[in-house]
């Protein structure tokens, strides 16, 4: 049986204050960034277009949350239609074909080529900025006509020059990001819920 031990106060403590700051540094430097981005999604979604997601490993899981947030719903006071959005993710079958057959930073770029169309937005999360499948993702959906809204860390990384539009996190620590991460993509959905539906909330 485990017991209670003081290191796990101060563990606890430094953590919940670590993700404070970086959350205040990312209100202070990425407001506008988050404004801008979630306006783009919005404009995006209006004009009939859709949002393609990826990430690896926890970005994944970023992109599959954020989207099922736009399919399904994201606050439970608003009854509003869905919205069209695809975690590139999801898929066991196409991500283990693609990985096998054409290599795993293929994976992404595949299902861009796929499912996005001149219109629609893939967003590409990744913390370091640096990832090969995100990049190659990124690739082609330049080729294709997608506008790439970046969800960065670590300075933006070999992604930021490949994004139309980004929010840089302003920290290197991977867990930190990753906690901002889904705080902006919460910030998305509420700027597109009130943009696309202002009558709800008048």
């Amino acid at each position: 049986m485990f017991v209670s031990d003081s290191r796990f106060s101060s563990l606890i403590s430094t953590g919940i204050q670590a993700s404070i700051n970086t959350k205040q540094r990312l209100l202070a430097d990425c407001a506008s960034a988050i404004e801008e981005t979630g306006l783009h999604l919005a404009s995006t979604l209006a004009s009939g277009g859709k949002v393609l997601l990826c990430g690896n490993g926890g970005s994944a899981a970023d992109a599959q949350h954020i989207a099922a947030e736009l399919v399904i719903r994201y606050r439970s006071t608003v009854q509003r239609r869905a919205l069209p959005a695809i975690a590139l993710t999801v898929d066991a079958s196409m991500l283990t074909a693609g990985a096998n057959d054409l290599g795993y930073d293929a994976v992404f770029a595949r299902g861009v080529e796929a499912h996005g169309r001149a219109g629609d937005a893939l967003v590409c999360i990744t913390t370091s900025g640096n990832s090969p499948s995100i990049i190659r993702a990124a690739e082609a959906a330049q080729k294709h006509g997608l506008r790439v809204i970046g969800l960065l860390g670590c300075g933006g990384g070999t992604m930021l020059p490949l994004c139309d539009l980004a929010v840089v996190v302003p920290s290197v620590v991977t867990a930190r990001i990753q906690e901002s991460h889904i705080l902006v993509g919460h910030l998305w959905c509420e700027i597109i819920e009130e943009t696309l539906f202002p009558e709800l909330f008048s």
